[in-house]
């Protein structure tokens, strides 16, 4: 097929990669615009540009695609590329910016996007995040025909995962980047063979993935202990889950729920206990253990190592 694809991130590069190496013909690819990043704050394409550019594909980075919009320049441009490519159809993974319909419109087959959920649950922009915070059991991928709604079109494709008890959002993303990669080709493949089958998604079920806000990385203490233990893997590795410590801010990277429940007399976010497993803190119902943290411009450490250079002690109160 001849394809146009739009992504920027590794989610989004692994499905590239996949694409590419199932022979498709990658006419033009559409990436955000190099962004500052590190100590320099120095400009980086991103994943989807790196790969594109290491196998000769043509690349475009319009900062929107709207021609009414701000940058009606960059559109127009985007749109004179989209024109010239002539694509069979548009694959579609975490680009970032929204499509127009004249996007929608252009490719032969339409646009197809690679979403990181069972739809319609946790339609948006953080998918993986938010099915690991709500405890959900199982996750998945779904390949979607495109509309002008936010992740409502018509379902091609999908197949779920389990959600481990060990998985971190870094984790549990690397498993589906693959299997997008792998549905994306599937879904290609009864297209050419007029194979695809395409069906509403269901009105009941329907949950929206909020974007992530760095103000929800702060642990509240006061929520039951399995709550916290799931938003710190939701939050790993970004933003990170946090607790203020005399005056720092600590990263809490890895925490276990222990077994008992905290006394009257202990307040949420005191610590109860410091044992060779680590640094255990009452929380509302429970008692969460932290493992692996970090404090600021500091290496992520085991809790043993973390408290040889800064010695929390029992009864004092994380915030």
């Amino acid at each position: 097929m001849k394809l146009v694809f739009a992504g920027t991130p590794e989610f989004a590069a692994v499905a590239l990669t996949h694409l590419h190496a199932a022979g498709h013909d990658i006419v033009l690819v559409l990436s955000q615009p190099d962004r500052p990043a590190g100590r320099g704050m120095k400009l980086h394409p991103s994943p989807v540009k790196q790969f594109a550019l290491a196998h000769g594909m043509s690349v475009a980075q319009p900062r929107s695609l709207r021609l009414d919009g701000k940058y009606p320049d960059d559109a127009l441009a985007a749109r004179q590329a989209l024109e010239a490519a002539r694509a069979d159809a548009m694959v579609v993974a975490a680009y970032g910016l929204i499509l127009p319909q004249w996007v929608l419109d252009m490719p032969r087959l339409g646009c197809f996007n690679i979403h990181a959920s069972l739809l319609p649950r946790w339609r948006g922009a953080a998918p993986i995040h938010r099915a690991i915070e709500a405890g959900d059991a199982a996750t998945g991928v779904t390949i979607m025909q495109m509309d002008a709604g936010l992740d409502t079109g018509d379902m091609l494709l999908s197949q779920s995962l389990p959600i481990l008890s060990s998985d971190t959002t870094g984790s549990l993303h690397n498993r589906l980047a693959e299997l997008g990669g792998q549905l994306m080709v599937q879904t290609l493949a009864r297209a050419v063979a007029g194979q695809l089958q395409a069906v509403a998604q269901p009105a009941h079920g329907v949950t929206y993935a909020s974007k992530i806000d760095k103000a929800e990385a702060a642990i509240d203490w006061s929520q039951p202990a399995q709550g916290i233990a799931r938003r710190v893997r939701a939050f790993n590795p970004f933003p990170g889950a946090s607790t203020q410590f005399a005056g720092e801010t600590l990263k809490i990277w890895a925490v276990e729920v222990g077994a008992g429940s905290p006394s009257a007399a202990q307040t949420p976010g005191q610590i109860v206990a410091i044992t060779a497993s680590g640094i255990a803190v009452a929380a509302l119902d429970s008692i969460v253990v932290i493992t692996e943290l970090q404090r600021p411009g500091g290496k992520r450490l085991a809790s043993a190592e973390f408290l040889r250079g800064c010695p929390l002690q029992v009864g004092q109160v994380l915030a």
